[in-house]
């Protein structure tokens, strides 16, 4: 049963399966769909897919702006915030009873159900406009790895005193285009092998970053930075160093993001008792990913010191041994193809449920050509022209908008700032008090409040901070001129 089912039909087919055989009913759930076959691992996949992507690669030169004491503490921090919301978030999947309650099949549905309907509205716009915020800054990182190989390999041929120009702007038309083709896949339970390779992947590079800040401060034969972050000096003014530090906050906490898809996760975890799967695969996926933030991270900035770069795998010094960066920024664009669809599913479900409801009737969107896959055995392809026409022009714009907009790491800030506190805190914890019915100014409902506070403050800081770097990016910024 697909999501372009109405209401009242799933309700008929609820009934219906209440009069199905005992082996009939092993097809379908308890709401009349499919059954859900998504386990701790499949869903751990599709979170670590999401969690370490591109900002894994910004951790070092964050962690360079705060220092050795507050950088590893916001790491640990965010982590744990991240976690914690998460599991009340996941707990609140189904209205009510967390075993027998009626489920809520995205994020925005759980806000609507419980918060209403303007809430709803709020929560949309942020969840989706931070969607489109990653889909670009995954074209702009992806484009960087590709320019990166390209640019090593020309080191490797002419030597490190040729300057190698290479434009990103080809490459980004690349991604851009294996967008298109993967985006005809029509939702979450369609793409686990993706999610799979994906998450191999990001262990790949991050394996790889981590060996080379190892490999890096074995040849320095000391360990670089200082405990307050960035000296002053040095072309960092006082101002610059606040403004840095507030944009680090920002790329900390774009690299936890990850709750705005999760209700669509949880929706694919076999029943009963989701919550219990979703919290455990959250607990093994942070833990994971804070491990190896912490050794990218740290071990970055003690190779570099003040001078850690934006990305680690293609910021200075990262040239040799060539083969190696090499392998680690394939991984990463084969990595940030796939968690470019992870994350863009809940956007594209949204665009086409609400097609089907306003056109109920049209051929164009709700019916399915099969196109016969002539070897192997396969089931033939069913491609909608709807999805096919819309999908397409959303790769497109946001292709073009990566090639107009090339900044790295202000964009991985500005969407950390502006999705992690409303999207991570906020709405899970309303979502959680309005369920367990929380008594206002109770000691937990103080202490749920106080830490949504506290994370107002600091994605407040990171979206300040990241701002004033898009400034500073635009004095010097020429359109379609990405080059490294």
């Amino acid at each position: 049963m697909s999501d372009n089912v109405s209401e009242k039909d799933q309700q008929c087919i609820i009934e219906v399966v209440g009069g199905f055989t005992e082996d009939e009913s092993k097809f379908f759930d308890d709401d009349g769909r499919p059954k859900r076959t998504g386990t701790v691992w499949t869903t751990s996949a599709h979170i670590i897919t999401i969690v370490i992507g591109s900002g894994v690669l910004s951790l070092a030169w964050a962690t360079a702006q705060l220092g050795w004491v507050v950088g590893p503490a916001v790491l640990v921090l965010f982590s744990f915030v991240t976690y914690y919301t998460s599991c009340l978030l996941a707990y609140c999947y189904r209205s009510g009873d967390p075993i027998t309650g009626k489920r809520n099949y995205t994020y925005m549905e759980l806000v609507h159900n419980n918060l209403g309907g303007w809430k709803k509205n709020i929560c949309g716009s942020i969840q989706y406009l931070n969607i489109i915020g990653i889909a670009i800054g995954y074209t702009i990182a992806s484009s960087i790895s590709m320019m990166a190989i390209k640019r090593s390999s020309c080191f490797h041929e002419k030597g490190h005193e040729n300057p190698c120009k290479v434009s990103g702007i080809p490459y980004m038309l690349m991604f851009g285009g294996s967008q298109i083709l993967l985006s005809q896949i029509p939702d979450f339970h369609q793409i686990s092998w993706l999610s799979m390779v994906a998450a191999v992947m990001s262990f790949t590079y991050s394996t790889i970053g981590l060996g080379l800040g190892i490999a890096k401060v074995a040849e320095n034969g000391k360990i670089k930075g200082s405990l307050t972050g960035v000296n002053i000096g040095n072309n960092v003014s006082p101002t610059q160093k606040i403004w840095r530090a507030f944009q680090a906050l920002g790329a900390i906490s774009f690299a936890y993001s990850y709750s705005f898809v999760l209700i669509e996760i949880q929706d694919t975890v076999k029943a009963p008792a989701e919550h219990k799967t979703m919290k455990k695969a959250s607990m093994i996926s942070v833990a994971t990913t804070t491990a190896f933030y912490m050794l990218c991270g740290c071990f970055g900035y003690a190779a570099f010191g003040d001078m850690a770069p934006g990305n680690l795998l293609t910021g200075f010094g990262f040239f040799d041994p060539y083969w190696l960066v090499d392998i680690a920024n394939i991984a990463i664009v084969i990595h940030l193809v796939g968690a470019y669809q992870v994350f863009c599913q809940p956007l594209f479900a949204f665009v086409e449920n609400n097609a089907v409801k306003s056109f109920p009737e049209s051929k164009f969107i709700n019916n399915e050509i099969e196109i016969p896959i002539p070897v192997g055995g396969y089931k033939p392809l069913k491609l909608n022209m709807f999805r096919l026409a819309w999908r397409s022009a959303f790769v497109c714009l946001i292709t073009l908008i990566a090639m107009l907009m090339p900044f790295f790491n202000d964009v991985v800030g500005i969407m950390g700032a502006f999705g992690f506190w409303p999207l991570t805190v906020y709405f899970p914890i309303e979502i959680y008090i309005v369920q367990k019915k929380i008594p206002r100014w109770s000691a937990r409902w103080i202490l749920l409040q106080s830490l949504s506070v506290v994370c107002l403050l600091i994605s407040i800081c990171g979206a300040i901070g990241s701002i004033a770097g898009v400034v500073s990016d635009l004095k010097i910024y020429k359109p379609f001129k990405t080059s490294m």
